[in-house]
């Protein structure tokens, strides 16, 4: 409804403008001449202010007009015509002191409402398939519900010998590599709260001191993903990394797991390239803050 009103208002038949240099086509053409196409270029140039608003970095005040005219490759008076019906609907301000435009309220509830529809499980299942074809183990995705973590989804591996889980169990988070991608990325409360239910030894390779837990979560931030080395269970090792959502808050992480003797020291590294590109796109569906790179 929201576009339909864009384009009702950004056309005006009968008018005229000078081409499409964006888009290799023609704006507002005259009646007759191809409706579909002159509503479809307005759209296209009302929607690129929305996205320079969005992503330009030179103007922290928010960009003038000429700014505008001058990102977009538009004359101002195009530039204008267009910014009516955005205005009109909350997607673009004006400053009235200083005449710099900036996104408008309408754009968080848009946000808002695409993230409450949006289902994880639906989301990140291209990737947790695409993830299995790549490695051939076995793929989780996972969520926090401290101090352990829980599954919600999974795709076995095709190897005829493969860790068991099941959707809907719980594990520790603080040996477990899923556990470690969330818990690097939460409050010192919630690492405490963690350390305080206890961390008795699964395996002989367990980390159970909060000392050598706090510095695994140091590595985990610099590296970007989480690596379970044996520690959780017996011949088992897991790499994960985090899905950010738009508060830089961790909404999900996905895991690759297998035999030790598949998912070797000497493939973590690969493994975790695999999940990070993943998982970057994942998070850009959620509209997510990643974390700084780490200093080098």
């Amino acid at each position: 409804m929201l576009l339909c009103k864009i384009i009702q208002v950004g056309y005006r038949p009968g008018m005229t403008s000078r081409p499409d240099t964006a888009h290799g086509g023609q704006d507002d053409r005259p009646a007759g001449s191809g409706p579909g196409r002159n509503t479809s270029s307005s759209l296209r140039r009302a929607l690129s202010i929305v996205m320079f608003l969005a992503e330009d970095g030179g103007h922290p005040r928010g960009p003038t007009l000429t700014d505008l005219a001058k990102g977009l490759g538009l004359s101002k008076s195009t530039v204008l015509r267009l910014l009516a019906p955005l205005r009109e609907l909350r997607l673009v301000d004006q400053d009235a002191e200083n005449g710099r435009y900036r996104l408008g309220p309408q754009n968080a509830f848009l946000g808002q409402v695409y993230l409450e529809r949006l289902d994880f499980r639906e989301a990140a299942a291209p990737h947790l398939h695409e993830l299995v074809e790549s490695i051939g183990e076995t793929v989780h995705l996972v969520v926090f519900d401290p101090p352990e973590i829980v599954y919600i989804d999974k795709v076995e591996s095709p190897q005829p010998v493969r860790m068991h889980s099941r959707i809907g169990s719980r594990q520790p988070a603080y040996c477990t590599a899923v556990g470690k991608a969330f818990l690097a990325h939460s409050s010192d409360a919630v690492v405490e709260q963690v350390i305080a239910r206890g961390m008795p030894p699964r395996t002989p390779a367990t980390i159970t001191t909060a000392e050598r837990l706090h510095a695994e979560l140091t590595a985990v931030r610099e590296r970007g993903y989480a690596i379970d080395d044996v520690e959780n269970e017996e011949e088992i090792r897991c790499v994960a990394a985090p899905v950010f959502d738009h508060s830089g808050a961790v909404a999900t992480a996905i895991s690759v797991s297998g035999p030790a003797s598949r998912v070797t020291r000497g493939r973590v590294t690969e493994i975790g390239e695999l999940l990070l590109a993943s998982t970057k796109t994942l998070s850009g569906r959620l509209a997510g803050t990643l974390p700084p790179a780490p200093a080098s």
